[in-house]
């Protein structure tokens, strides 16, 4: 019996990964207008819905709005009783509906319009009446639920969820959201709170250091003992470079021996950040320069190094 369970878990699994993939085939150029009117839309998305699919409505709206985008969810049997007096002109309306034809959203359809409102929606009916009235309609169609009775919402949802996320990521992306934007708008999390945090109370105080003159073998000792993927380099007193695990796969492809000191493969420049800095800036200096750490300095103008914050110890904290 234990193995007939599992056994048909699995099944229902591979059933729904089966009607999910279809979806895909429902995205074109309509979805890319969708994104765009959302990325510019001057008030807020109000998505609607009611029932389970409410529920997943109500999840898109709380992903769009921690992520940049402005946005509420509004149970659409609600909003005929006083709550459409949260919408403005402004805002965008995503109405979602698996069959296109409840009447609670139905209702909402003449009221929102009235209010010059864009409305987009969200079913897995094209020809339905919700989808008909809209200005732009993203199809959410699966052939068949995974409920043996074709009765209770499930592959239909799941559908839903995954449009949402694909909306939700393109405009994080085409507002070049960051980790420092995650952080202002998840404070409480436990990301958040460590992005809000100071550089200086999570970097490491051991500086890897080697010297112009350190030959290869000594560096890559280093490095390894160090586990930082990287050292930085002096002359003397003065930092002068950095030799990452990069530069070394470079040095390894481009020198027949390996009979080379650190200034020979050094990255002359490097990028640094003072103690006192938000953990958020540190990663947005390493996301835009695409790097994994980062020197720190006591303040913006010394350049003495007092330590190395890392984007693994970063989020290991997280």
């Amino acid at each position: 019996m234990t193995q007939d369970t599992i056994h048909r878990a699995k099944d229902i699994f591979r059933q729904e990964l089966t009607e999910l993939t279809k979806v895909t085939e429902h995205i074109d150029e309509h979805f890319a207008s969708v994104v765009d009117l959302l990325y510019a839309c001057k008030g807020k998305v109000v998505v609607m819905g009611i029932g389970k699919t409410g529920l997943i409505g109500r999840k898109i709206a709380s992903s769009f709005a921690s992520t940049g985008t402005p946005a509420i969810f509004v149970n659409a049997a609600e909003a005929v009783h006083g709550d459409l007096g949260m919408v403005g002109a402004d805002d965008v309306a995503l109405l979602v509906s698996n069959s296109g034809a409840t009447n609670e959203i139905l209702a909402v359809i003449d009221p929102l319009h009235q209010m010059g409102c864009k409305l987009i929606a969200m079913t897995g009916d094209l020809q339905s009446p919700l989808a008909q009235r809209c200005d732009l309609v993203l199809s959410v169609h699966v052939d068949k639920e995974v409920c043996p009775l074709g009765l209770a919402p499930t592959t239909s949802t799941t559908a839903t969820l995954m449009m949402g996320d694909a909306l939700m990521v393109c405009l994080m992306e085409k507002r070049h959201f960051r980790a420092e934007n995650f952080a202002v708008y998840h404070p409480g999390g436990a990301l958040g709170r460590k992005l809000l945090g100071r550089v200086g109370n999570h970097m490491y105080n051991a500086v890897p250091r080697v010297y112009t003159d350190t030959p290869f073998r000594e560096l890559v000792c280093e490095m390894t003992r160090h586990h930082l993927g990287m050292t930085m380099v002096y002359d003397k007193d003065r930092c002068v470079g950095i030799i990452t695990d990069g530069d070394l796969r470079r040095a390894i492809q481009k020198y027949d021996d390996l009979h080379i000191v650190a200034a020979d493969i050094m990255t002359p420049s490097y990028k640094h950040i003072c103690k006192g800095a938000l953990l958020s800036e540190a990663l947005a200096i390493m996301d835009r320069f695409n790097i994994t750490t980062l020197a720190v300095t006591e303040t913006p103008d010394t350049e003495a190094i007092i330590g190395i914050i890392s984007i693994h110890h970063i989020i290991d904290f997280a």
